[in-house]
């Protein structure tokens, strides 16, 4: 008998989830990261200095707080990140200018054991961030992040502690969220 779960497994709607907090003593909370990621979204001579392509996403790491791992990203207009968590890592990320859009599902997915999950009704949630808003996030976070505009460059702050152990991206088609691979940092970094 296998200890984990089936390789297909359903999910159900929750409620509303607080974004989790650290450990206690650990690291920074997510309201921490927050506040970090909305201080230095305002701080507009870094956002200029970031380098822009019209073709792909930009970033550049940035020193986060208590040993966070933050990030200043670039978003042409119609770029998206896909469906992606962060594992262990709580997060937060604000828009510096532009407007993103966040899909996220509201339902906590089994951290491993499976490659295709049927999701229940009523677990998507959809949000814009407008340049000066933000929003934190707890562990096991799936969600997508967009520029829908079609002209305009948005620019972001992203911040995680621990620093991103992996992300694992998914694709969707309707109700089917199927793992598709991990990436580890040495992917992007």
């Amino acid at each position: 008998m296998s200890a984990f779960p089936p390789p297909s497994v359903r999910t159900s709607p929750s409620g509303p989830r607080p974004a989790a907090d650290s450990d206690p003593g650990s690291g920074p909370t997510a309201a921490e990261l927050l506040d970090f990621v909305r201080r230095t979204a305002a701080d507009t001579g870094l956002v200029a200095s970031l380098p822009r392509d019209p073709e792909g996403r930009t970033w550049v790491r940035l020193d986060g707080p208590a040993g966070s791992e933050a990030w200043l990203i670039g978003w042409p207009p119609g770029t998206g990140t896909g469906w992606h968590d962060h594992a262990e890592s709580i997060g937060a990320f604000s828009t510096a200018a532009g407007t993103l859009k966040e899909q996220s599902l509201a339902v906590r997915l089994p951290a491993d054991g499976w490659k295709t999950l049927e999701l229940a009704e009523g677990v998507d949630r959809s949000r814009r961030l407008p340049a000066g808003e933000g929003r934190a996030f707890g562990r096991h976070h799936v969600h997508e992040v967009l520029n829908e505009s079609g002209t305009e460059h948005a620019i972001s702050v992203h911040a995680y502690y621990p620093p991103l152990p992996q992300i694992r991206r998914y694709s969707r088609s309707g109700a089917v969220l199927r793992l598709e691979h991990i990436e580890r940092p040495e992917d992007w970094q």
